[in-house]
């Protein structure tokens, strides 16, 4: 019974991650005309400001739980899931195109299921092969139609596009290194609560924003009214509350509950709600290849937590199987 509400928890917090990060990709829509170093800038000053801000009034006994180790890993934590991880995919969706980005950094929950396959107790690989299966068919459909809707001879040379590939790999990279670290690191921790860790990640992700927001404020920024700076700084304020402090800690949750396997497809999610956000932002419906992309996606979560709930039962009642 305690597994199986783990894995109810662990999915609803999963999906509330991908709820509040699908947020992120309306957020330059709502922004205005202001470069993706700005926004990340702002998002991530605003999360530091935030978390310590939450942090303050216990900042002695949070900072106390956590040692010299502790204090390395969150940088690098920080750099891998935020820092890094975005200046590569803004350079990659600046140079290759939003469809082939998106098209290589849907592998996340591919490669984040794979890795975690190999954890002591996983599920086998070959039980969620079919999950992976679909996962892949729908991120296929997504990219497919962005490549055909794309305007012919759209984009730069061609040693462009491969630098912007090379750029979507590296934001891969460093995104499933998070997600495996972090994973890993709160097992570790059950001392430190999810929140707390999330917080935690922010003071230090704001303290490595200061430098990132010198290049990203210091030159380009005329040509904004007071009210563009305004929602700007109103937008950065929110995406940062509400994707950085509040999804970030349910993702941590996730984290805490759920094994490596099932949390590479707990990912997805974003994916789907940043296609809900785009659609009721254009006002339109899915087309034909979205739709059935979604149908994909969700599929892939479902036959991933039923090949988890499965093999918990039969971990529960031995006898039964067979």
């Amino acid at each position: 019974m305690r597994a199986e509400r783990n894995l109810l928890l662990g999915t609803l917090s999963g999906l509330g991650a991908g709820a509040f990060w699908g947020l992120v990709f309306l957020a330059p829509k709502v922004a205005g005309d202001f470069s993706p170093l700005q926004l990340s800038a702002a998002r991530y000053l605003a999360y530091g400001v935030l978390a310590a801000a939450l942090l303050l009034p216990r900042w002695g006994r949070v900072s106390g739980s956590v040692g010299r180790a502790e204090w390395i890993v969150l940088v690098w934590l920080s750099l891998l899931g935020n820092i890094v991880y975005y200046l590569f995919l803004a350079a990659a969706v600046q140079m290759a195109g939003v469809a082939a980005a998106s098209l290589i950094l849907g592998c996340v929950p591919v490669v984040v299921t794979v890795v975690g396959s190999r954890e002591t107790d996983a599920v086998p690989l070959r039980a969620l092969l079919p999950s992976l299966a679909l996962a892949v068919a729908g991120v296929g459909l997504i990219g497919w139609e962005a490549l055909s809707s794309r305007p012919h001879g759209a984009g730069g040379s061609v040693w462009v596009q491969v630098a912007g590939i090379v750029c979507a790999f590296a934001a891969l990279a460093s995104w499933s290194a998070y997600a495996v670290w972090n994973s890993r690191w709160l097992a570790r921790l059950s001392h430190v609560s999810s929140h707390d860790w999330s917080l935690l990640t922010g003071v230090v992700t704001g303290a490595l924003a200061v430098v990132l927001a010198v290049p990203a404020f210091a030159f380009g920024t005329g040509g904004h009214a007071a009210a563009d700076w305004a929602r700007f700084w109103g937008v950065s304020g929110a995406v940062a509350l509400g994707a950085s402090i509040v999804g970030n800690g349910l993702w941590n949750q996730a984290s805490r509950l759920l094994p490596m396997t099932l949390m590479g497809q707990m990912i997805i999610f974003e994916t789907l709600f940043a296609l809900a956000y785009g659609f009721l932002w254009e006002a339109r419906w899915p087309t034909l290849p979205e739709l059935l992309a979604c149908v994909c996606l969700v599929s892939a979560v479902l036959w991933c937590v039923n090949s988890h709930n499965a093999r918990d039962r039969a971990a529960a009642n031995p006898g039964v199987a067979g």
